[in-house]
């Protein structure tokens, strides 16, 4: 009996190491120490800081892997990985410094691996932001033959006076929205139960334009980095800033708003995507459970003094995010900011 016998092939893992190795160091940026391979990946904090303040996010993909797996979504899951955990980071206004992932499978797949260290990168390399290193685990016994695992890391840097953690939003403030790109990487637990209950193919359309449903559901998170590092560049006077992720808008914008404070969605400033409205008409779910679920098509958000709408929308615009006026911000009717939101379902 040896290890491969056992189910791990350490050659094949050699392979695999010098197969993403272009992918890893186009990541680099010039702070990167060293190359792939080491005990820990090295980088220095950029030059120009006086007081740099690191943030650091960690996060998965859900049971989104289960869809992407089975349709062999490899390397589009990979820039879903990046994107939950970079777009998580830069709501401090700190912009992504390294990422580091971890793979856990039951037998490696050097194909499949490839692709999601591939979509990893792309991520990476759009979000300026180097793949530092990371661990791919065989754990035959434990996960089924060709099943994998995903989790990632991601440090940000950012100036401590430039810091924003929502102390500067008033009554008063605008919530602008940003769109997302379809589901991104939540309530995917429910998306399958309700695939359960129909006959789905990869040519199952739906909606009015009768777009791929398969295609629609695995399409990538969408990368907020430029776009705040371009509204950071232009000067717009940012309070505060959410990622909708899991738990929609009801969990997610009460979590940069300070104690007092209250958010009011106009939930009629923006037209809820197809996707949506299929999941909820096919799986008879409740529209609290949609809201309290899903984006539904509201990705990022950014808070912003009346005076600063405009220039906040003009810079979206400019980076190709159709944005929105989505709501107020307003005294709370009682001391626990987080569970007031009005104008949709609770």
């Amino acid at each position: 009996m040896d290890y491969k016998s056992a189910g791990v092939d350490v050659e094949a893992g050699r392979q695999f190491v010098q197969r993403i190795k272009s992918s890893v160091e186009s990541t680099f940026r010039p702070e990167v120490i060293g190359g792939l391979g080491g005990f820990g990946g090295c980088i220095r904090l950029p030059e120009g800081f006086s007081k740099p303040v690191l943030v650091a996010g960690t996060d998965g993909v859900g049971t989104k892997l289960e869809l992407a797996q089975d349709y062999h979504a490899h390397f589009g899951i990979g820039i879903d990985l990046v994107g939950m955990c970079v777009n998580d980071v830069i709501t401090s206004a700190a912009l992504p410094l390294f990422f580091l992932d971890y793979i856990a499978t039951g037998s490696l797949t050097p194909e499949a691996m490839t692709e999601v260290i591939e979509g990893i990168g792309k991520a990476c390399l759009l979000s300026e932001c180097a793949l530092l290193g990371g661990e791919t685990a065989e754990m035959p016994g434990f996960y089924p033959k060709g099943r994998y695992d995903l989790a990632g890391f991601c440090v940000a840097v950012v100036e401590e006076e430039k810091l924003i953690n929502g102390k500067n939003i008033q009554s008063g403030d605008h919530i602008i929205g940003i769109p997302s790109n379809g589901i991104h990487s939540n309530g995917f637990s429910l998306v399958r139960k309700v695939l359960q209950m129909t006959d789905v193919s990869l040519k199952t359309v739906f909606g009015s334009d009768q777009k791929p449903l398969i295609e629609a559901l695995l399409e990538p998170t969408a990368l907020y980095v430029q776009l705040v590092k371009a509204l950071l560049l232009e000067k717009v006077p940012i309070n505060g800033m959410a990622h909708i992720t899991g738990g929609g808008l009801p969990e997610n914008l009460p979590r940069c708003l300070p104690k007092g404070l209250s958010a009011f969605v106009d939930k009629y400033s923006w037209q809820r995507p197809d996707i949506f409205t299929w999941l909820q008409e096919t799986g008879e779910i409740p529209e609290v459970d949609l809201w309290n679920t899903f984006n539904l098509g509201v990705g990022f958000c950014i808070i912003v003094s009346p005076e600063a709408v405009q220039a906040a929308l003009d810079v979206c615009k400019g980076n190709a995010f159709e944005a929105w006026d989505l709501g107020r911000i307003e005294e709370a009717s009682t001391g626990n900011s987080r569970s007031q939101i009005r104008g949709i379902p609770l």
